[in-house]
């Protein structure tokens, strides 16, 4: 769906790219993670390849075109959700997705399915004006559905939302990949990152540190270890045991027969803290 070869980017007036040297690539069907702290180039990515910058280095090519190449009508193929959404605050959320359905050639969704599917269906006939900026950012990401785009761009959907809003908005990425949509996400959310994302790129200072699934990344950076927490003498003691050749370990089958276990787990790394040890930077 993307190639992208040695992209690179500088703003004007810049003394050095914002971007550089980008490599990666992005299957139809997958949800791609593009990870990083503020100012690490995730947005300036994001757009270059929804069409906003297009004075950039290397060569990109989407849907089997040269990115160059493409005008108008390749915003009939791809939905962007911008992190910071940006409505007709005068117009209820129902008019402003009548609007934006209406400059649309192809088939599209009906408002009110979208303001359901997102939680707003209450809200329909709301003056936008009078929304929260959850309810904003939920009615933004409504819009860049409207039209059933093939490749979708989300740029931290789920900030500013509450667990359960949250939750709602990554089911429903989960089920447009069900459905065959190709989704970019770029975000510093680690959690959201970890349960959606087939693979993840990792962006600092401009630079992809590594590409992989979670799950190997994981394997990769984490210790294969197994912590047990057991009552002993009234009082709780914890033990870690290597994770291989557990099932031979004399001493931690010894322990779990002897002792009663208060739990016991493995000690998986997780996304964010895989992050930290490849990049040598934080996510704030």
């Amino acid at each position: 769906m993307i190639t992208v070869d040695n992209l690179t980017f500088t703003y004007p007036r810049s003394d050095s790219p914002a971007v550089r040297g980008l490599r990666f690539h992005i299957e139809a069907g997958e949800v791609f993670g593009f990870l990083g702290p503020s100012g690490a180039g995730k947005t300036t990515t994001q757009n270059v390849l929804i069409g906003l910058l297009r004075e950039y280095e290397g060569r990109i090519e989407v849907m089997g075109r040269e990115l160059k190449t493409w005008r108008s009508d390749y915003y009939e193929h791809i939905g962007v959700s911008f992190e910071f959404p940006n409505h007709y605050l005068k117009l209820t959320a129902r008019e402003n997705l009548e609007y934006f359905r209406s400059l649309y050639r192809n088939s599209v969704e009906d408002p009110l399915h979208l303001l359901t599917m997102v939680g707003l269906e209450d809200a329909a006939d709301m003056r936008v004006a009078e929304f929260s900026k959850g309810m904003k950012n939920r009615l933004n990401f409504a819009r860049s559905m409207i039209h059933r785009p093939k490749l979708w761009f989300l740029d931290e959907p789920t900030t500013g939302l509450d667990p359960i809003n949250a939750r709602r908005i990554r089911q429903i990425v989960e089920q447009r990949q069900q459905e065959g949509t190709t989704t970019f996400l770029t975000t510093h959310d680690m959690v959201t990152a970890d349960e959606l994302c087939d693979r993840v790129a990792f962006i600092a200072d401009g630079e992809l540190e590594v590409v992989d699934s979670p799950l190997a990344l994981k394997r990769q950076y984490g210790t294969r270890s197994v912590r047990v927490e057991i009552a002993s003498e009234g009082e709780s003691r914890i033990r870690e045991f290597p994770l291989d050749g557990l099932g031979t370990n004399r001493e931690f089958l010894a322990l779990i027969r002897e002792h009663p276990i208060e739990s016991i787990h493995s000690q998986e790394t997780t996304l964010e803290s895989v992050f930290i040890q490849v990049t040598g930077r934080s996510l704030s």
